[in-house]
This record gives C-alpha cells, structure tokens and sequence, in this order.
C-alpha cells in the first residue's frame, strides 16, 4: 500500500514535468497549458442488471488537443477517480509525442470490477457508456480514439465500436473510433502483444549501447540476466514471455495479486500463466518459493524489475531496499516521485513508463491507420516481394551450377529471404523502429547534456519540446 504523505499519481506526474520543463526555455504560460488537463467529462449512468437499476460513474479526460484525435485507453477498476483518469492522459499526450504518434492525450475509466459481472452485463454497462461518450463526440475516429486498459480487452472494444456504427451509421470509418478490437473486428495483428513486445524491443535497446549499460552497472546481452515482473496481465505475460523465449532471459520472480514466487532456475511463463489462470493466483505453483507478501519479492536481488501492475508500487517505504539495478515501467506510474529520487541517488536506472509502454498506443496508430485506409498491411506487397526474392535465389542458384560449385541455400534460409512480410511482420518492424527511435532521442540528451541526470527527464524533455512545437505552430 502506498503510504499516506506519498504524492498522488497525479502529483507525481505533475512533479516529473515540472522537474524537466524548468531546463527548457519556453513561456511560462505555455509550460502550463502543456501539463494542465483540458477537460474531463464525468458521467453517471443506469443499468438494468439483476431486476434493478445499477448506477455507474465513468470518465473522460482530455489532457491536450495539439494533435487530433486525441488518444487513449479505457480502464475498468473499482479505484478509477478524476485524479487518476487524467493523470494517465497526461502521460499519454508525453507518450505520443514522445514516439512520434500523431495524437494528443486522453484517457478513460469506469468504476467497477469486471469480476462482479458476467459477459452479457458487461457488455449491456459498456455499450451504455460508449453511448453516453459517443453522443459527446468522447468517442470518435477524428477526435477521441479509444483503446484497452486494465481491465478491458479486445472484446470490450468490439463492443464500442458495434455501438458507434449502430449510432454513426453513415461514417465509413467507424471502425476507426477504437483501437485494440479483435482481427475480425478490423483489429490488427500483433495489438493484444504490443505494449508487451515493446518492453522486449525497449531493453533490447537498452543493451545495444555500453555506456547504458555501464550507467546501470551492467554488461554483456539479455541472455542469462535475472528478471523479476510484477503483474502476469497482458503486459507483464508478454514481456516476460518474450524475453525469455527469444532472448535468453531467466525469470526468477513472478508477484501477482496473492503473493509472490520465486525460483533461481526460473520460470516457464506459459505454465506459470495456465497455473493463475485455472487456479486464481500463484500460490502452489509447483518448484517455487511462495511468500503472500507479493510486494517483498520487489526487494528481491535481481539484474532487471519489472512492474507491470499499478502505479505507486514503489514508494518511499520500499524505494531503498530495491536491489535491482535496472528497472523498467511497463505499467503506468509504478515508481512515485518520492521513489524515484531515491533510485537515481541509488544510482539505479530507470526506463521511464511514457516511454517502455508505448508499443500498445504505437500499434493503435497502426490499427487505426489500418482502419482509416481499408486494406490491411502486406496485402498490396507481399506476394510481390515473394516473387522478386524467389527470383534473386534462382539466379544465385543458376551462378552456382554455372560455376560448377555445389553450393546450395539451405531450406531454412530459403523460407526466410522468400516470405514477403504480412501484416504481424511490419507491424513488429514498425513498432521496432519506433522504440529504437524514441530511445536513440533520450539516450543522446541522457549521454550529452549534463543538466539531464536519468532518461525520465530526457523522456519528458523530448515530449515537451515537441508538443511545446506544435503548439507554437498553432500560434498559442
């Protein structure tokens, strides 16, 4: 639990931004419009559910308008508040600057627990918000995009988008007005992995360049480092799935909402994941050490930590027995303010929130491009590439006979030059190039300006600059 004289989210938020805007030179009266929150919309509305009228409250925020639509998700929890909702939007309006993603922020939230209600009632309480956010224009494909948060996932989505076409029955891009929708529902392949993926593609960054890692007293690649993750969700599966399978990693430690395991060998995260999933928790998951203190595995010695549940899981009450040297965010807001003062005197490095999470609003951006264009990636291309690859083998192929070698390509390379890209290949090379982007825009302020102490600053820096950018362009 947080504890009681800890900064709000929002406060947080608030303290980070002002921390890297005093080293920019721009208006003060600008530096203001940029943190504050444009608007926030609250409703309140009635089900009828179980022979009675349930009321709900629900939120809109809308941080920043300097980029349309506006972008991002919404939540479903029992502690979603006005604070909460548009402290997330600000964060998502430094996050689409941040990785280039031409929106601006916005977030939204719905007070209550998705495990109190069966799929018909959840979807009966979602189609009435979206109808009271759609007929307010909080949901749409050129203003206000939507997307899955904790708590809502694909299905959610493909109920809000039914609801707008059922309400905007002559806007040809409906599909549009949401993100994270299932493939056929006018998703996008790759989506439900995203945020997780970009974890992977942002370490992996990370442990490209020495002097970052020397910075977090680290050596040598992915392989073999020990990786403990908060939050088995669809964030924290992914990454630690990733990072194991394909890079090597071992995870040690998997913390969820019953406690914690951990196990030197490390974890096979599928079975990990099927063992929560059938039995509610990880307490007895075979081979493991098992503590119902979840939270104390966080001081657990570590190379890398990974929170990818709540904000605030890392206070002032815990910030200083924290062992790991290299902590990413891939939840929102998991480090406060007050904790990360003490990490960076720590000398521990932090890959700040905006930026390690941001592979689920970077595919957004694919999807809805994808829905705004009608076509799916990779339809118009790739047989051709095939082909032209295919041609370029048979040549070497015939070269090779020519010259009398007995060189032949092997199946497995020959399978691999041959396939043209489909649309989960460029959407993974998009979102890889956009995390490497992003990171190379940090590293180089982080490594060059010695105002910039921690790429939490150099995150904000980069947004800033960009949205104080466009606002100017506006003539604000």
């Amino acid at each position: 639990m947080t504890p009681q004289n800890e900064p709000s989210f929002r406060e947080s938020v608030d303290i980070m931004y002002n921390r890297a805007v005093e080293l920019l030179n721009i208006p003060v009266g600008l530096k203001k419009q940029i943190q504050l929150c444009n608007a926030t919309y609250t409703v309140r509305f009635g089900v009828r559910l179980r022979g009675d009228i349930q009321t709900f409250t629900g939120y809109r925020a809308v941080h920043s308008e300097h980029m349309e639509p506006v972008k991002g998700g919404i939540r479903y929890a029992t502690a979603v508040n006005q604070d909460e909702v548009e402290a997330l939007a600000a964060l998502m309006t430094y996050k689409c600057a941040l990785v280039d993603t031409p929106f601006g922020g916005s977030k939204g939230g719905l007070c209550l627990n998705p495990a109190d209600y069966d799929e018909h009632e959840l979807e009966l309480i979602t189609r009435r918000f979206a109808y009271e956010l759609i007929k307010r224009d909080l949901i749409n494909p050129s203003q206000n995009v939507p997307a899955p948060d904790m708590g809502t996932g694909e299905k959610e989505m493909a109920w809000i988008a039914d609801q707008y076409a059922r309400m905007k029955t002559t806007d040809i891009n409906a599909k549009a007005c949401v993100t994270g929708k299932p493939l056929n529902s006018g998703g996008i392949a790759g989506r439900v992995e995203a945020t997780g993926r970009g974890v992977q593609y942002a370490l992996r960054e990370f442990f490209r360049e020495p002097k970052d890692l020397a910075k977090a007293r680290l050596s040598g690649s992915l392989d073999g480092k020990n990786i403990i993750v908060q939050g088995l969700g669809n964030v924290g599966y992914h990454a630690a799935k990733f990072l194991n399978s394909e890079d090597g990693a071992v995870i040690t430690g998997i913390i969820e909402r019953d406690g914690g395991i951990y196990c030197e060998s490390g974890f096979n995260v599928d079975s990990v994941k099927t063992w929560i999933i059938e039995n509610g928790g990880v307490e007895g998951y075979p081979g493991a050490k098992y503590s119902s203190n979840g939270a104390s595995l966080l001081e657990e010695k570590c190379d890398i930590l990974i929170p990818a549940a709540l904000e605030g899981v890392i206070n002032s009450d815990n910030a200083a027995n924290i062992k790991a040297p290299l902590i990413i965010e891939a939840a929102n807001g998991p480090i406060t303010a007050s904790a990360d003062s003490i990490l960076k005197d720590k000398g521990c490095v932090i890959i700040p929130d905006m930026y390690a999470n941001a592979g689920g609003v970077t595919v957004s951006y694919f999807e809805w491009v994808k829905n705004l264009s009608h076509i799916r990636f990779g339809r118009m291309q790739r047989r051709e590439q095939e082909a032209r690859s295919n041609m370029v083998i048979a040549e070497l192929e015939k070269l090779s006979e020519a010259l009398g070698d007995t060189w032949n390509i092997s199946e497995g390379f020959r399978e691999k030059f041959s396939n043209g890209a489909g649309e989960l290949e460029l959407v993974r090379s998009g979102l890889d190039d956009t995390m490497r982007a992003a990171f190379q825009s940090m590293r180089s302020l982080w490594h060059e300006d010695e105002r910039v102490s921690d790429l939490r600053t150099s995150a904000y820096l980069v947004a800033i600059k960009k949205i104080a950018d466009s606002y100017t362009a506006k003539g604000l």
